[in-house]
């Protein structure tokens, strides 16, 4: 077993319930092809990773989906509950230094995952802060329940709140590159992945309302 475990946190791709904030502006049909694309960037940056990986999703567990995976479903009232489980799953299965990322970031790449991975040898935690306030990866060297309890999840001061609330406890904290996740259309037009990709382009000038 290797000493090094990464958790991928996916939703179950169904209409309507992924990429919601984004579905308002393009509609739901086209944000749940948009988190499609997003789920094959994080495929493609974890699949060369030579460690242990899980795969948590949301709901259920889908057979046809990250072959060749430990698969698991989250468990947990919110996300902060859900990570947390999954972290101590994997700590009380021996494993030294964990990472969790998700699964809606379109410039994630084995590089940094493996950069995360290289500062838990001197660091307790790593945060790969996002540009909109939260954090894309998290990497633990040990257990710090107060990452994950009463968070403002989804908000632009959760790093901040987390920063704050963890100062007394922890010293050793290292940080990634800051990226650019995908929650609204404004997230979207900016990156690269829209920029470089046609079909995405085709996407957001799609007609369909937001009601569909």
């Amino acid at each position: 077993m290797s000493k090094n475990l990464l958790i991928i946190f996916v939703k179950n791709i169904k209409l309507g319930k992924v990429k919601t904030r984004l579905a308002k502006t393009i509609g739901k049909k086209n944000a749940f092809e948009i988190y499609k694309e997003l789920v094959k960037v994080t495929e493609q940056a974890t699949e060369e990773l030579h460690l242990d990986k899980r795969v948590y999703f949301s709901d259920a567990i889908i057979d046809l989906e990250w072959q060749n995976h430990t698969k698991k479903v989250q468990k947990g009232i919110d996300l902060g509950e859900r990570m947390k489980n999954a972290f101590l799953e994997g700590f009380e299965d021996g494993y030294k230094n964990i990472i969790l990322i998700g699964s809606d970031l379109p410039d994630i790449s084995s590089e940094i995952i493996t950069k995360g991975y290289e500062k838990l040898q001197k660091n307790e935690v790593v945060f790969g802060p996002a540009e909109d306030g939260g954090y894309y990866l998290l990497g633990l060297s040990k257990m710090i329940d107060t990452i994950f309890d009463n968070k403002p999840w989804s908000q632009s001061n959760l790093l901040k709140v987390t920063l704050h609330d963890i100062k007394s406890t922890t010293k050793n904290i290292a940080f990634l590159k800051e990226l650019n996740d995908i929650d609204t259309i404004e997230d979207l037009l900016k990156s690269d992945f829209y920029k470089n990709n046609i079909h995405i382009q085709k996407l957001t000038k799609n007609d369909e309302t937001t009601t569909t």
